[in-house]
């Protein structure tokens, strides 16, 4: 065995473990350096997430996240399953807040206002951090009527037989919201003459699709994204990453990913969480990937664990 591999020596008194002892989850035992969770950037954090735990009960399921998230870019979140990414995911506009043996402790800023203080309006919350899931949950309504439910749902939006008659009606900006949401999503061309038809009838990348217009809709700052292609097949899944990229371009957008190579291709910056809910490594796409401090994230990228 060599000095790389986990060593046990074991006696009456008790179980000596070296540095370099190697977890139940096949992970190697080591300590996270300060240094390695410190990403650097130019400019003032979109999100900015302090001593934040999260608690199912008595699960433990993140342990002291901090981490700054900056605007107009893709952050990317990795790592194996159950290790705490969605969880941390869903802490950036409060989804947690829907599970009630769900308690979470420390702060997320949302430009620099932490939206765990009191009074947080969280419909307000949401609509400027908006989410996209793992499966395509489009409603049983007109692909016209996915978009504009947002809008029409925060009143910005009136339609109908009362709006025309108390002289409110707003077709003609449903229309522009709608068309703008649809291109932003890159799925326009695509659907512009049938936008009365059911959205069920959509595919699946087309459904995705139609789920981020419908959170561009709204207007957001922010976008997280939960596995977004997971469900998809390798051409939709090329034209999700495609359509992220360009979100970027006006949005923040937090991605978590199973798919290592699709984190590589499509983010800036790639935060690794590991088994026991912790923020192992974060730093640029390329360092994590091609040179990375721990030896953990080393192991998980190479495939020897995960």
């Amino acid at each position: 065995m060599s000095d790389s591999q986990t060593t046990h020596e074991s006696d009456s008194i008790g179980v000596e473990t070296t540095a370099t002892s190697t977890t139940t989850a096949g992970e190697t035992d080591e300590r996270i350096e300060d240094d390695w969770i410190d990403y650097r950037f130019e400019g003032t954090p979109k999100l900015s997430v302090q001593d934040l735990d999260v608690y199912y009960g008595d699960e433990h399921a993140l342990q002291d996240i901090s981490m700054d998230i900056p605007e107009q870019s893709v952050t990317a979140l990795i790592g194996p399953s159950g290790c705490g990414k969605s969880t941390f995911l869903r802490s950036l506009n409060r989804m947690n807040d829907r599970i009630k043996s769900a308690r979470v402790e420390g702060t997320v800023e949302l430009d620099g206002a932490d939206i765990y203080q009191e009074g947080t309006n969280l419909v307000e919350l949401r609509k400027r951090v908006g989410m996209v899931f793992q499966s395509p949950n489009p409603f049983p309504k007109s692909i016209r009527d996915n978009v504009s439910y947002g809008p029409r749902k925060h009143g910005e939006i009136n339609t109908g037989l009362l709006a025309r008659l108390l002289g409110q009606d707003d077709t003609d900006e449903e229309e522009a919201l709608v068309e703008r949401s649809l291109k932003q999503a890159a799925l326009w061309d695509e659907v512009n003459e049938r936008l009365g038809d059911n959205a069920l009838g959509l595919s699946g990348g087309q459904q995705q699709r139609l789920c981020i217009a419908r959170a561009l809709a709204t207007d957001p700052e922010v976008i997280l994204m939960d596995e977004p292609a997971s469900a998809l097949d390798p051409i939709a899944t090329s034209k999700i990453e495609d359509l992220i990229e360009e979100l970027a371009e006006e949005y923040t957008v937090v991605v978590v990913t199973h798919n290592m190579q699709q984190a590589a291709r499509i983010s800036d910056q790639t935060a690794v969480f590991l088994t026991g809910g912790e923020l192992v490594e974060y730093d640029d796409t390329d360092k994590i990937f091609e040179n990375p401090e721990s030896q953990r994230v080393e192991d998980y990228i190479t495939g020897k664990f995960g």
